[in-house]
């Protein structure tokens, strides 16, 4: 099993344990810090987001494209779809951090959360079936005996 498979995996694992609890606990907290404290809070959330999530979203990205040179056990399909997957997680962080810039310019209101929630849960789901993408990949190398 190559190096760079095994970073792959865990630089995607990583953001898929990390997208579902910034989903299923973090953004929904965010009417709770106060409105008084919300627009610091929000800025020192997005500033230190941005060191835990871009170096592993590098990593996923950089070495899902690799993986196509020379696919792990043939698995051709599954590379592919690994490397759509991650290109697409980084359309949706994109579309992510445009409702955090609103956030951060107008404060937090109903709607900017349900839009931000929305965005995110589809990013929380084509990260989850990176995962998935990425498990069948580890199971295929550790069939084949590679």
């Amino acid at each position: 099993m190559t190096a760079l498979l095994l970073a792959n995996a865990a630089a995607t694992l990583f953001m898929v344990g990390l997208t579902w609890f910034v989903q299923v606990v973090h953004y929904p907290l965010f009417p709770f810090v106060g409105e008084e404290r919300f627009a610091e809070y929000h800025r020192l959330h997005s500033s230190r987001t941005t060191w835990v999530v871009l170096p592993p979203m590098l990593i996923e990205l950089v070495t899902s494209f690799l993986l196509l040179i020379d696919p792990p056990a043939d698995e051709t399909a599954l590379v592919a779809a690994g490397a759509a997957l991650a290109l697409a997680t980084w359309a949706l962080t994109a579309i992510a951090a445009s409702a955090h810039g609103r956030i951060g310019r107008q404060g937090l209101n109903p709607g900017l959360l349900r839009g931000l929630l929305a965005a995110s849960w589809i990013r929380t789901v084509v990260w989850t079936l990176h995962g998935a993408v990425v498990l069948a990949l580890l199971a295929a190398v550790i069939a084949n005996g590679i």
